[in-house]
């Protein structure tokens, strides 16, 4: 008996054991985040609600609005934190546009990688910009005292979204950004927000020695902007976070293809690259 009592005991240990490293391995499961009980009942495209809000969004007070009209936004998440120069965001795209979600929360990468589709309930969210970039959260105040549509706390989004079916990084790919249009106002508004690919550029003051990002030159948002050699900084800038896992790395000599989440900030373009892989080398 007592021979038995040890087998059974034994058997209920692996069983208990196999469950949790079934846990361990796997822990975020999509049934921990995001709120099945969302419906797509009023489905508005990106660039239906950027049009419908575009006096908001376009207001250089950093104007937001709350969204009292019950419609929501689907689309594939294109830029998230997984190497930490996009900070507190993600970056969704649905082919017509482009927009930047804020979220108070770290390791987004985890629960909503690249590729991932959601539905977003829009109600009772606020829309605007910073900088004349467009973005969904909620009021929020920096240092500096500037309030404007940013990060939402991370209970109030899983209340607002849903998941589409499973990660598909293959649905995800960058359009290449039109030089021609560097700048035309309609193609910075249409396009801001959007996953591009800017080629055969060079970083300017590339020596082998100068760094993305360094805390000696860095602003008030721990972030510092690198210029593409012929174009004007106040044009286009590479801009990378002291926080970012590559911001201690040499900027790449030569021709490079840039990749990365294209906003702006007024009239100048800022490329975040999402990871370090974003910029190519080329012949």
């Amino acid at each position: 008996m007592r021979k038995i009592g040890y087998t059974l005991f034994a058997l209920v240990c692996m069983s208990f054991t196999a469950c949790m490293d079934k846990d361990w391995n796997d822990p975020n499961r999509s049934d921990a985040y995001g709120n099945s009980s969302i419906k797509a009942t009023h489905v508005v495209t990106i660039a239906q609600l950027k049009q419908d809000y575009k006096d908001v969004i376009a207001a250089t007070s950093n104007a937001y609005q709350k969204i009292d009209a019950d419609i929501q936004i689907k689309g594939r998440i294109t830029g998230n934190d997984i190497q930490g120069n996009i900070y507190n965001n993600i970056a969704l795209s649905d082919g017509t546009g482009g927009i930047l979600i804020g979220i108070a929360q770290g390791g987004l990468f985890s629960y909503l990688p690249v590729g991932q589709e959601i539905l977003v309930n829009l109600k009772d969210l606020y829309v605007g910009s910073y900088g004349l970039q467009a973005q969904i959260g909620t009021p929020f105040t920096n240092a500096r005292g500037v309030t404007y549509v940013s990060r939402m706390n991370r209970y109030l989004w899983n209340e607002h979204f849903s998941y589409v079916g499973v990660p598909d990084a293959s649905q995800v790919t960058a359009e290449e950004f039109n030089l021609a249009k560097i700048a035309d106002a309609d193609y910075l508004a249409s396009h801001s927000g959007r996953l591009m690919t800017i080629k055969g550029v060079k970083f300017a003051g590339a020596d082998g020695k100068k760094m993305y990002a360094t805390a000696q030159e860095k602003d008030a948002a721990n972030s510092v902007n690198r210029a593409l050699e012929g174009y004007n900084a106040q044009q286009i800038v590479v801009r990378t976070s002291t926080y970012a896992d590559f911001a201690a790395l040499p900027l790449p000599q030569g021709k490079v293809n840039i990749t990365g989440i294209f906003t702006r900030f007024r009239n100048t373009w800022q490329i975040l690259i999402r990871q370090e892989s974003d910029v190519q080398q080329v012949k």
